[in-house]
């Protein structure tokens, strides 16, 4: 990291990767969701303005993503599952 971001980070009390730039797991995460983005909505249309894209990628995601892709995090359960058991859990405690 560059001292200008370090900087920043302090600034704002973040605590920046501890692993070195290109380790794999370190974005593994971002990386497939983005990648998953970019082929499914991003190289599908050409958007006249910023707010149609912007309502596409909303769309993608609460349609789409987070109905069918299963998460290890989550215990190989969607969003919307894992919601759904833990909301309940949640209003008991």
């Amino acid at each position: 990291m560059s001292k200008k971001f370090t900087r920043a980070l302090e600034y704002h009390g973040v605590i920046g990767s501890m692993r070195r730039v290109g380790a794999a797991g370190d974005n593994a995460a971002m990386e497939s969701f983005f990648a998953l983005l970019q082929k499914n909505v991003l190289d599908r249309s050409r958007w006249a303005t910023r707010d149609q894209l912007r309502i596409a990628i909303v769309t993608w995601i609460e349609r789409t993503y987070h109905r069918r892709w299963r998460q290890a995090r989550l215990g190989r359960l969607t969003p919307i599952e894992y919601g759904a058991i833990m909301e309940p859990a949640a209003l008991v405690a």
